[in-house]
């Protein structure tokens, strides 16, 4: 009998938990330091699951493509302008979120 959850066990628990929030909604969050910004390109519950798992690799290699890293101040203000909804899940104290209308709304 393990005590870890296999990954499948951890992808399906993350999935329950995932849902659409608010950008209004994160705004302590967000204050605090604790939101990570998710590229649309990239799936969610793979990359909640990776934190989980401790992966620093793999997220030292998705924060150098920059897939993944800190809400840029541009960003946070675009998504404040149009209370931008985004697809959310908790990997405490992280709150990772994932634009899905990214594409139209890339800061370039």
């Amino acid at each position: 009998m393990s005590s870890t959850p296999s990954r499948d066990e951890l992808l399906a628990k993350l999935n329950l938990e995932t849902s659409l929030i608010n950008w209004h909604d994160l705004q302590t969050y967000y204050a605090r330091g604790h939101v990570v910004r998710v590229a649309s390109d990239l799936d969610l519950l793979d990359v909640a699951a990776e934190l989980a798992a401790d992966n620093k690799e793999r997220f030292e290699q998705w924060m150098n493509e920059e897939r993944i890293g800190d809400v840029p101040p541009d960003m946070a203000r675009a998504w404040y302008d149009r209370n931008a909804e985004l697809w959310a899940v908790v990997v405490a104290p992280w709150v990772l979120v994932q634009d899905q209308d990214q594409s139209s709304h890339a800061l370039h």
